[in-house]
């Protein structure tokens, strides 16, 4: 059964309804997964209505049992708390308050195994905090909800997949916050997720923190033996196929030939910048660890508030993170 997915509608002062509507017009969506809009119906008819899509219909919802899920027609959970005049392009306290609490019934509802992961539109963190919901953004707010404290980023194209021990820190900051503990939790993390979206032996590359992985202690300070190695052994004790640390120039090289179906970047630009290079557009962003096994996917841009009203928003990144999501959702019949 194609599994149920809820679309939070993000900040509606950005392209983030615009995206959604453009994304629900292809018909290949309806055809791998059911969507449902988290958000105000209202906001998602002005969407249609600047995209050039008025012929879609917004179909207001209580929940998702009252879903038609057919092309054409755009299910929306109303949570109906903004009027249909927020100005495009301008920050607001009440867009701000709305997007968060889009997506705390997105968190509710996959608690409720009523949806099987959740895929988030843009919002605007200064919005965010205006309305009252003092987080940095979409991850810091679905670990709260979901009471998670050990998570991970995942970036993922169609052609590569890396999840991260460290992100936003300094390099130096970076290095003293990984650990064997660290590591391995990752590590299961990686292997986790993947045997959740159906594959049955995950196999596993982790990056060395120093040029060529330390080379035997030509480079560093031994960090590998110290931080990496542990947790490798751990977790090939258990069954997980590791391989590394290993130089990390050439290890997304053997991802990318299929060597590996996924690999563990020590640091943000580690990671980050072989996914950039394969294409900005297709890049999805994952937050996995979520308490229950529930996933999130998301854009990898923001609001846009430069063009949004204007209808010329790309939906790529939108329909990359639905795919994703998809991929990514248990496979199990809700």
């Amino acid at each position: 059964m194609k599994p149920i997915i809820a679309i939070t509608m993000g900040d509606a002062a950005g392209i983030g309804p615009e995206v959604i509507v453009k994304a629900l017009s292809h018909p290949d969506v309806y055809e791998m997964c059911r969507p449902v809009v988290i958000g105000d119906a209202g906001t998602l008819k002005r969407a249609a209505a600047v995209t050039g899509r008025s012929e879609m219909e917004i179909h207001p919802v209580a929940g998702v049992a009252e879903a038609l899920f057919q092309q054409g027609i755009i299910d929306c959970i109303n949570l109906n708390l903004l009027p249909d005049t927020v100005p495009f392009g301008q920050l607001s306290a009440a867009a701000g308050n709305a997007a968060f609490h889009y997506i705390a019934k997105a968190v509710e509802l996959a608690k409720a195994g009523e949806v099987l992961a959740i895929c988030t539109a843009p919002l605007n963190k200064e919005a965010l905090h205006k309305g009252g919901h003092l987080y940095p953004g979409h991850t810091e707010i679905l670990a709260k909800l979901t009471e998670t404290e050990d998570f991970s980023m995942m970036l993922s194209t169609g052609r590569l997949k890396v999840i991260h021990l460290t992100t936003h820190v300094g390099l130096i900051k970076a290095v003293e916050m990984i650990t064997p503990e660290r590591t391995y939790n990752v590590l299961k993390l990686a292997d986790q997720v993947l045997r959740t979206a159906g594959n049955e032996h995950p196999r596993i590359a982790l990056c060395g923190i120093n040029p060529h992985a330390g080379e035997n202690g030509l480079f560093g300070n031994g960090e590998e033996e110290e931080k990496l190695l542990p947790a490798v052994e751990k977790a090939r004790a258990e069954g997980m196929e590791v391989y590394g640390p290993a130089p990390a120039d050439t290890l997304f090289y053997r991802a990318m030939r299929g060597d590996f179906d996924i690999v563990v970047a020590c640091y943000h630009d580690q990671g980050h910048t072989p996914i950039k290079v394969l294409g900005i557009e297709a890049g999805v962003n994952i937050t996995v660890g979520l308490k229950g096994g529930i996933i999130r996917t998301s854009v990898d841009h923001g609001t846009a508030f430069d063009i949004a009203g204007k209808g010329i928003a790309d939906e790529q990144s939108m329909l990359a993170a639905l795919r994703s999501a998809v991929e990514l959702a248990p496979q199990q019949a809700v």
